[in-house]
């Protein structure tokens, strides 16, 4: 099991990488907090414990990039919403 954790503007991004239940390999998790003032924890804004379906990624470099990349593209449309 493998986690990262990053800051992007107001949100807080926590990405991990998961042995696969079945098989070798990883599956990527994710959650996505946008922390506000007076609120230190956050509010939880996406969670998914088995992104892609629980596809499984040979090595965990592979499945946290996957994670942070939507981590990305799901920050980016809330920011235009």
């Amino acid at each position: 099991m493998q986690f990262e954790e990053c800051t992007e503007g107001p949100y807080r991004i926590y990405a991990g990488a998961l042995e696969a239940p079945r098989g070798e390999g990883y599956i990527a998790a994710l959650v996505v907090k946008r922390i506000e003032p007076g609120a230190p924890r956050g509010h939880e804004t996406f969670r998914d414990e088995s992104l892609a379906c629980g596809y499984q990624w040979r090595t965990a470099r592979d499945a946290l990039f996957y994670a942070m990349r939507r981590a990305r593209q799901i920050i980016s449309r809330q920011a235009a919403d």
